[in-house]
């Protein structure tokens, strides 16, 4: 018989009290070991923050044309391939076979 059959694992690290999530979002405040000054800016910071709208004039605009790709080969070729040169065959080989097909 396996010994992990006989003892079964016992994690080192155990937790008191039982899983609870909070029940909604909690409030913003700073980090409590940022430094005094942060704190004291914290509540500017925040105004400044919200007072942003993803969704005001020319950037909903923008955001509306932007397209968005799930794989690299859906974008149009300038975003991808490469302006330099194209790689050939025996380079991407070279590469791939750890540089022990050199020609």
């Amino acid at each position: 018989m396996h010994p992990s059959f006989r003892v079964a694992h016992r994690p080192l690290i155990s937790f008191v009290g039982k899983r609870r999530w909070p029940p909604g979002p909690q409030p913003q405040r700073p980090h409590p070991a940022a430094p005094a000054q942060l704190k004291e800016t914290f509540s500017n910071f925040l105004e400044k923050y919200n007072s942003i709208s993803p969704s005001s004039g020319k950037n909903a605009q923008q955001n509306s044309r932007r397209l968005i790709f799930n794989e690299f080969w859906e974008a149009p070729g300038r975003l991808w391939r490469p302006k330099i040169r194209q790689l050939e065959d025996v380079e991407i080989d070279a590469v791939l076979s750890g540089g022990a097909s050199l020609r």
